[in-house]
């Protein structure tokens, strides 16, 4: 029995370490060229919202990019100006990019149209070629969310 719960105990701290991980391990680490960020459009354009981050000025600055249904490449930082303090970013569910920490739903379709309120913070972005092209200066107007 004893053997059993040391079992047991080790099988849900496992759990729990795999569970952060998740959470944690959600974005990739991006490192800027020339004060460029450059992400292959192929990496973006499956419909996911894909989250990234990067150091700006000694802050990790979070942001995520995804291709809606219209077709438009759309990029906002993981914040908002409402619940930023609370640090829990998006979700994505379908078509609809969600708070983590109020709830409210945003379509995909009006990232980097509407700003304010709850609505992901639009980061500034240009396709060009066959990468996407985010400045640096364009991710440091949104590090006072981190």
């Amino acid at each position: 029995m004893k053997h059993f719960i040391k079992f047991i105990a080790l099988i849900m701290l496992l759990t729990v370490v795999a569970a952060c991980g998740e959470s944690n391990g959600k974005y990739s680490t991006i490192t800027p060229k020339n004060g460029i960020l450059s992400i292959p459009l192929s990496e973006v354009s499956d419909g996911s919202a894909h989250y990234y981050t990067v150091n700006s000025n000694g802050k990790e600055v979070k942001f995520f990019v995804l291709k809606s249904r219209d077709g438009v490449i759309r990029a906002a930082f993981d914040a908002c100006d409402v619940c930023y303090p609370e640090k829990k970013g998006y979700r994505q569910e379908g078509e609809f990019m969600i708070c983590n920490n109020c709830g409210q739903k945003f379509h995909s379709s009006r990232i980097n149209v509407l700003k304010g309120g709850c609505n992901p913070s639009p980061l500034a972005r240009e396709p060009k070629g066959d990468h996407l092209e985010i400045s640096m200066n364009d991710v440091a107007t949104g590090s006072r969310y981190f």
